[in-house]
């Protein structure tokens, strides 16, 4: 019999939940239609909301107060564009800034949305957008 094939490790991310007059701030990447949360992979050493706080900077220009960034969730789902069972493990954070957001050299856009964009965004964000609507910060 076989071996089984070992499982891939998780995808370990943080992502910024930024809302306004309940909307979620997503962005584009790389020609593609499919909404992704600001966002990206934690650094070896790194905690989940420091990486939430640089890549926030990195991706969108935003600064956020150091002493407002919260962890809302976790969300483990499959992975987008990984193969069957390749997991993310994405913590998403909220924080307060006066930065109005901006699209770096490595975001396309960004864009506004509430739930209705739950059919353009991979599983982590459909699943981002439905606990957002549940702790009624989006409509």
């Amino acid at each position: 019999m076989p071996e089984p094939e070992p499982a891939l490790p998780d995808i370990l991310v943080a992502a910024l939940a930024l809302v306004r007059d309940r909307r979620v701030l997503m962005v584009t990447a790389r020609a593609r239609d499919v909404l992704y949360m600001p966002g990206g992979k934690i650094d070896d050493g790194e905690s989940a909301a420091d990486a939430a706080v640089r890549e926030s900077l990195e991706e969108v220009a935003v600064r956020l107060r150091p002493e407002s960034v919260r962890e809302l969730f976790t969300v483990v789902t499959q992975a987008h564009g990984e193969p069957d069972g390749r997991l993310v493990r994405m913590a998403v954070f909220a924080g307060d800034t006066d930065d109005d957001p901006r699209p770096s050299s490595e975001i396309d856009a960004i864009h506004w949305v509430d739930s209705r964009a739950h059919d353009r965004c991979p599983p982590a964000g459909r699943e981002v957008l439905t606990r957002l609507v549940a702790l009624d910060f989006i409509d």
